[in-house]
């Protein structure tokens, strides 16, 4: 993927974000690093799924199945997508709640994922909104296509502080939390040590991803790639991008060609959370060690 705008020349990087800083903060009571587990930063892209298998030839049928017209299909609760009795299977699916400031993208970087219109300005989520994601992909231990069912919860910063219920059901049976700041909003990014602080707790059994919205922004870019390399190795959480760029508001039937692209954009994001799902699943069924690297990937015949 495309990286944002190294910026900020000497902008001094945070104490919480090298290892001194983050020891000093928890002396001093403040925010604590997660105990981490092997989904959280041992996950080399591409050793679980094949990337780029569901725009592959061997993927078009599960393709068409989350198609409708050149565009993404959205599925309504009781709806899954079709796929012909020899690749049917139950869906895997996974609870995730959306975390991050007011303003960096949450319900934006949902609607992408899902191939839905994003909001036309920033208007803030009133309680809770659920999207589902429906998502195919070639699992390698498996040695066969899985197809990935994403229900994302995402809630507005207010309401999240007013209700005090908001983020116990947000987090009710939930599989992962996403931790979003913006590239564009410094604030965001210093907010994440005291965001995972009060989410999660190192006991949960949760994988835990950090998001960067608008990365590729690079004129308003006001994180640098060293803050986040910095933030990476105290906090051994891995940093994902999303593209801030919007998705063109009423544009129908683009055909093949366009439904491929708007899905190539969203397959990295939407792969590396099946690979740590699955991954912690593995963990969790005891297939796995404890604290097992993953194998290095390999290459994919897709490819």
């Amino acid at each position: 993927m495309r990286r944002g705008r190294v910026g900020g020349a000497g902008r001094a990087t945070p104490r919480w974000v090298t290892s001194a800083g983050a020891e000093a903060e928890v002396a001093a009571g403040g925010p604590r690093a997660p105990t981490c587990t092997a989904m959280d930063m041992d996950v080399a892209p591409g050793s679980v799924v094949e990337p780029g298998w569901l725009l592959s030839p061997e993927g078009r049928q599960h393709r068409d199945a989350i198609l409708r017209k050149g565009r993404r299909r959205l599925f309504g609760l009781l709806e899954r997508p079709a796929l012909p009795p020899a690749l049917a299977a139950a869906p895997a699916a996974y609870k995730l709640f959306v975390s991050g400031k007011s303003g960096v993208g949450k319900t934006a970087l949902v609607a992408a994922l899902a191939g839905a219109e994003g909001p036309a300005g920033h208007h803030e989520t009133l309680g809770i909104q659920a999207t589902t994601v429906y998502w195919p992909a070639k699992v390698r231990d498996a040695g066969r296509p899985v197809l990935f069912q994403l229900d994302f919860w995402d809630c507005g910063e207010t309401a999240l502080k007013k209700f005090d219920h908001i983020l116990p059901a947000c987090k009710e049976e939930a599989d992962g939390v996403l931790f979003l700041f913006s590239f564009t909003d410094r604030c965001s990014f210093e907010d994440l040590p005291g965001q995972v602080a009060r989410v999660t707790r190192p006991e949960e059994n949760l994988v835990r991803v950090v998001v960067g919205t608008k990365f590729d922004l690079s004129p308003q870019a006001d994180v640098t790639e060293r803050d986040v390399a910095a933030f990476e190795r105290a906090w051994r959480l891995p940093v994902l991008r999303a593209s801030g760029a919007p998705r063109a508001r009423g544009r129908r039937g683009r055909g093949d060609a366009g439904a491929r692209a708007e899905l190539a954009r969203v397959a990295p994001l939407l792969d590396a959370l099946a690979e740590r799902l699955w991954r912690r699943d593995q963990l969790a069924a005891g297939l796995l060690p404890a604290g097992s690297p993953s194998p290095p990937p390999q290459a994919s015949p897709t490819q």
